[in-house]
């Protein structure tokens, strides 16, 4: 039984983190590529959630880090939410150099997603 709760938590963090790469990731990773000082910034915003996650959470070695990161994500989008914030997503390529920090923040996580657990966190588009 155990087993069978582990594979659901994991799958609903998997599930948790592909929309998100869906909704945020893929254009923000995208206009990244093609700024390096948005890069940059979305680098930082990994290495800080990394750091958290590593450091700042009791228990975690015996945490899926996809569990962990899906947490962390859900946390910070109820508290953006709770502050009044919403995604709106940059007219074009440039606008992504003003992002807000909670934006940041999610390109960020969805960067750190992507080498977490490899090609099992997010969909890879060929099936």
């Amino acid at each position: 039984m155990k087993d069978l709760v582990s594979s659901w938590v994991e799958s609903s963090a998997r599930s948790t983190l592909s929309r998100l790469h869906e909704q945020i990731g893929v254009a923000g990773l995208a206009a990244a590529a093609a700024l390096p000082g948005l890069s940059a910034v979305f680098d930082q915003h990994s290495a800080a959630v990394r750091d958290i996650l590593a450091a700042g959470v009791e228990g975690s070695a015996a945490v899926a880090g996809v569990v962990l990161l899906a947490g962390y994500t859900r946390g910070l989008l109820d508290e953006a939410k709770a502050k009044g914030w919403t995604f709106r997503a940059p007219a074009d390529l440039t606008a992504w150099s003003t992002s807000d920090w909670t934006t940041a923040r999610l390109v960020g996580v969805c960067s750190l997603a992507a080498t977490i657990d490899g090609s099992r966190v997010l969909p890879t588009g060929n099936g």
